[in-house]
């Protein structure tokens, strides 16, 4: 089920809104140990709002409306992402996963995907007006996609019934 974002026709699941969000995403929870699974569901919490925004066809911002919707979601991914290499490393330290070089190669590909991802989301923030089709381009982005498939794939690897390591 799900409600209307307030002044827009856009419309959230309850269990991915804003004022969540802003309680869950501060620094002592998002360095917890519970930390990667929120700022994997604010990246992706923030794509699902952008494919709707997308779908609107906004012309831009206007007061009260999904247009200021669309910047905290976007604010809400970008620190998310915010020194989210360093928790995957100390998570991996912490479990004393390995091979270590596999996971070192495969947190420096996030990194990449993700800095990439943030540079494209700080440009459209610094932009004055949010348009649906300046959306529609960020969604398209393949790192954006990429990044969410890479932290879908650590989360998975992450959790303890992922299986024994192998050599």
């Amino acid at each position: 089920m799900s409600r209307p974002v307030k002044g827009s026709t856009l419309r959230l699941r309850p269990e991915r809104s804003a004022e969540r969000y802003d309680r869950e995403l501060t620094v002592e929870r998002l360095t917890s140990k519970g930390g990667l699974k929120e700022r994997i569901d604010a990246v992706e919490a923030a794509y699902e709002f952008m494919l709707a925004y997308a779908a609107q066809g906004a012309t831009g911002e206007e007061t009260g409306s999904s247009g200021t919707e669309i910047r905290a979601q976007l604010k809400r991914s970008d620190r998310a992402l915010d020194g989210l290499t360093s928790l995957l490393k100390a998570a991996v330290k912490k479990k004393r996963l390995g091979p270590a070089a596999r996971y070192r190669a495969f947190i420096r590909v996030i990194e990449q995907d993700a800095g990439i991802a943030r540079a494209a989301i700080q440009l459209v923030l610094a932009q004055s007006s949010i348009s649906s089709q300046l959306i529609d381009n960020l969604n398209a982005l393949i790192h954006l996609r990429a990044l969410l498939t890479d932290l879908f794939l650590i989360d998975e690897v992450l959790k303890p019934t992922s299986g024994a390591q192998k050599d």
